[in-house]
């Protein structure tokens, strides 16, 4: 999910970014994107590299805490950058990628706000997003733990900071990979998002979703993200 556009010029806060961190070190990240979402994931005839992409930028749902809502980048950035990280991106391809890039930002984003509901937010004009940033190779104690589990280790890693009135909280995201049921649908996507035990705010949102799990009052988590069904 990693937004390949290199934000790396500036690091100020601002709308006129998407909450990734496309500045990680680890440069294999995009490419693993691209091969996740390529046309041919999803059985899609290629065409000639010279197709028009479109300079069109959809605007999140997700508040900024500067000014504004953060603006996804659009599909000639996106081949713009990956280019320039010699990823070899295909031009067909970005009519894919995009769209998926921002609906997993979507969902992530819907997921801190299941977290973030009736803790007061809304009395301070909203939960906001703050500063991200991607650690797709540090692995999270929960992730470490499914590992020795037997489960698969998550494919990528952010921490985003949102403000709720002045108290900033980090959120740590996990994305796993899973097979659809549909054939030629690609891959699912698994997003475990929670708060980091970084502060009594975090430890207490933990330990109430764990009883509250417990004896079947609080929703769970992590949800399974799938391909939108028009690509």
């Amino acid at each position: 999910m990693s937004c390949p556009v290199d934000h790396s010029q500036s690091q100020q806060k601002g709308k006129d970014k998407c909450p990734v961190d496309s500045a990680s070190q680890n440069t294999q990240q995009p490419s693993v994107w691209s091969r996740l979402f390529s046309s041919s994931s999803f059985n899609q005839p290629s065409t000639s590299a010279s197709t028009s992409l479109s300079t069109s930028r959809e605007v999140s749902s997700i508040p900024s805490a500067s000014d504004g809502n953060w603006v996804y980048p659009s599909e000639a950035q996106f081949f713009a950058a990956m280019a320039r990280k010699n990823h070899d991106p295909q031009a067909t391809d970005m009519k894919t990628i995009v769209p998926i890039h921002n609906a997993v930002n979507e969902r992530a984003w819907a997921e801190v706000m299941k977290w973030e509901a009736g803790r007061g937010g809304e009395a301070c004009g909203g939960v906001k997003l703050v500063t991200f940033k991607g650690r797709p190779d540090e692995k999270s104690i929960r992730a470490r733990w499914k590992m020795m589990l037997g489960y698969s280790a998550p494919f990528d890693r952010h921490d985003w900071t949102v403000e709720r009135c002045g108290l900033k909280m980090r959120y740590i995201i996990d994305f796993y990979t899973g097979k659809s049921q549909l054939p030629g649908a690609g891959p699912s996507f698994f997003l475990d998002v929670r708060p980091a035990l970084d502060n009594w705010e975090g430890v207490k949102m933990r330990t109430q979703h764990f009883f509250g799990k417990l004896f079947g009052v609080a929703p769970q988590p992590q949800t399974v993200l799938k391909p939108p069904s028009h690509l």
